[in-house]
């Protein structure tokens, strides 16, 4: 029902990206030669000097990651007492750190292309910006959406403000992303909800084009 949306979010991004960056070539990324590696290392870094810079603006100090944590399968960290599954990133409050299963992620940057990291990676980044701020939510597809239009906020500024290039094709890229992470039904209710691909695509459209106080 809701996918009619899909190529209209495409058009605004394409949009968006193309009057952040004046229409200049190149990748998602600093360098057009960027490993895996090198765009998880500025996606964090750039996502996270943002934030500081963000926060120093309304007389408030971010706090940095206490780490970031690669791993493989089942042999993640855990959170709480929760153990960290196949396939995911996510941010855990009571370290105040971000773990992510690298071989997951690299097969979606592969696929996807770069787009994918710096959709993760700031997302994961918006949830240790709710922690601080200490954000209350009624349901956990709430929190994810917001994290989704931080997500998108953090890319417009750093697209805007040089920082990062982007090329046509990049909104597919994103969309995709995003797409790919949407959950099956729209259940609120449920406790795992993230919400559904046209959801998670309109709040990172919302931040993208707003920035995050749009969010």
């Amino acid at each position: 029902m809701r996918r009619p949306l899909l190529p209209l979010l495409a058009l605004l991004l394409a949009a968006l990206l193309a009057a952040a960056c004046g229409g200049a070539p190149g990748p998602f990324s600093r360098d057009a030669d960027d490993s895996f590696d090198d765009d998880v290392r500025d996606a964090r870094a750039l996502s996270e000097e943002f934030w500081k810079q963000e926060f120093s603006r309304y007389g408030r100090t971010y706090r940095p990651i206490t780490a970031f944590i690669p791993y493989t399968g089942k042999a993640g960290p855990s959170c709480g007492g929760q153990k960290a599954v196949p396939g995911n990133a996510f941010y855990c409050p009571l370290g105040h750190f971000v773990a992510y299963d690298r071989a997951w992620m690299e097969s979606l940057w592969s696929e996807m292309g770069d787009g994918s990291v710096y959709v993760i990676i700031p997302h994961e980044l918006g949830h240790a910006v709710q922690a601080q701020l200490r954000t209350g939510f009624e349901l956990n597809v709430q929190m994810e959406l917001q994290a989704d239009c931080y997500a998108g906020g953090t890319l417009a500024a750093l697209v805007g403000s040089g920082a990062l290039q982007a090329q046509p094709g990049d909104e597919d890229e994103l969309l995709l992303s995003l797409e790919s992470a949407g959950d099956p039904t729209d259940d609120w209710l449920n406790p795992a909800a993230h919400g559904t691909a046209a959801q998670r695509q309109q709040a990172f459209a919302r931040g993208y084009g707003g920035g995050v106080g749009a969010c």
